[in-house]
């Protein structure tokens, strides 16, 4: 049988570096087989010799080349009557294996660069441990709010759990804490203070382009989860469904439970070393999720749907720890908890889509069901703004649109677009020039 190249075989004419470097990129993911004195196509190289000394020298090459060093296992075969040499090297236990200092993979039938983020991910993967439970030196024990501590540590006692520890004990007995320095998970749930390193965008959009409403958090990513919740509830719709009992039935547009399902694994699974925000706009007939961090190297989106992988958490520290607050059931299954929860409320299957560096999940509204809500939503939203807008126009006539951007809690587009529409409405008019004039509430 004709052999090709795959992502377990390569051939090469003769020996040099790109050997090694393909046996590198085999260590590094599932081992394979160098072919050498082949061309291509497959076929033996006639003139090819193997000296008396040759294969020993390069497998001495090849040690001193590698880092961690390999050691390939090497054979004479004959191809067409002709000898031929192969190295065999089985995926390394201790990952990533260098050549020359550049990092390798095998992706089908070439060698890729890994970039640094890649680097870092294999060797964290191999030490079995995640990058939030390293200590983070650039910060100290001064960074964490106990009280932000001691509020976990209470909705954990709620759910069953038996905690007689204080804060401090109770991070170093989570290992929150490492060398008297607070470990990248604990920072993320309990810093004190607002860093860009959890920022989330949020924004309530009439056009791709016109902004009805924006908001940002970047606090702590316990208190994030209800922050963004909060935004999107404000956003949709309810209907209000009278029982007949003490308690009625709120029913959103969308699920609320895969919203949530979704926020949360949005704020889990997120990779806080990319210089990316996370990113939620709420269209009339859609909710875009967009969380920077891709899948890992050997999932794809086949895999979630199928759920025929091993749940290998970015953040296993942070997963854990929101286990045991009663938020997330149980690694790996809220992909097909989301789909299900949109089947049974008869919506739209939910779009997942791998997007530069990041995931987007897109949940949608039929089409008949988007334009029935809208205007009711645009509506509830517009006169809360309209109320607010011309209260502050009437206690200030000069006020601007930054001055308005602050008190009414919108982007400086989302007011000039309801200034906009005031104007248009016959309700306020704009008296002399945009520097120095004043608005006029006409009715």
């Amino acid at each position: 049988m004709q052999l090709k190249e795959t992502q377990h075989i390569e051939f090469k004419p003769g020996f040099n570096n790109d050997v090694i470097e393909t046996l590198v990129a085999f260590a590094n993911t599932k081992g394979g087989k160098v072919f050498i004195g082949v061309d291509n196509n497959g076929k033996p190289i006639k003139n090819f010799t193997i000296g008396k000394e040759s294969i020993q020298n390069w497998i001495n090459e090849i040690k001193t080349k590698t880092q961690q060093q390999i050691i390939p296992d090497w054979e004479i075969v004959k191809m067409q009557n002709v000898d031929v040499v192969t190295f065999s090297i089985q995926e390394y236990p201790i990952k990533p294996v260098s050549c020359r200092g550049k990092y390798f993979k095998r992706v089908n039938n070439s060698n890729h660069l890994l970039s640094v983020t890649e680097v870092v991910n294999m060797h964290l993967q191999t030490l079995n441990v995640s990058w939030d439970a390293y200590p983070d030196t650039g910060h100290s024990l001064d960074d964490i709010s106990f009280e932000k501590v001691q509020n976990a540590i209470e909705i954990q006692k709620s759910n069953h759990l038996t905690i007689n520890e204080s804060p401090l004990p109770f991070l170093l007995k989570n290992d929150l804490i490492r060398d008297e320095k607070p470990v990248n998970a604990a920072l993320l749930m309990f810093k004190n203070k607002e860093s860009v390193e959890t920022t989330i965008e949020l924004g309530r959009f009439k056009t791709p382009i016109a902004i009805l409403d924006t908001s940002r958090t970047q606090s702590d990513i316990i208190t994030q989860v209800n922050q963004v919740l909060d935004f999107v509830r404000k956003h949709i719709n309810v209907e209000i469904i009278i029982t007949g009992e003490p308690q009625n039935i709120q029913k959103w547009q969308y699920p609320y439970e895969a919203i949530r399902e979704i926020v949360l694994n949005m704020i889990i699974h997120r990779d806080y070393r990319l210089p990316y925000d996370s990113i939620v706009k709420i269209f009339d007939n859609k909710i875009e999720f967009y969380n920077p961090g891709k899948l890992p190297e050997s999932m794809d989106i086949d895999d979630l749907f199928s759920g025929n992988y091993k749940s290998t958490p970015r953040n296993r520290k942070v997963a854990d720890f929101f286990k045991n607050l009663g938020w997330i059931e149980k690694y790996g299954s809220g992909i097909g908890r989301i789909r299900a929860y949109f089947k049974e409320a008869k919506l739209p299957e939910p779009e997942f889509r791998l997007i530069s560096e990041g995931f987007q999940v897109t949940v949608f509204l039929p089409e008949n069901a988007a334009k029935k809500t809208t205007r009711k939503t645009t509506q509830k939203t517009t006169r809360k703004t309209t109320r607010e807008i011309l209260q502050a126009i009437k206690q200030k006539p000069e006020i601007t649109r930054s001055e308005l951007s602050e008190i009414v809690g919108i982007s400086e587009d989302g007011i000039k677009w309801n200034l906009a529409n005031l104007k248009t409405r016959g309700v306020i008019e704009r008296i002399g020039a945009d520097k120095g004039g004043y608005w006029k509430i006409i009715k």
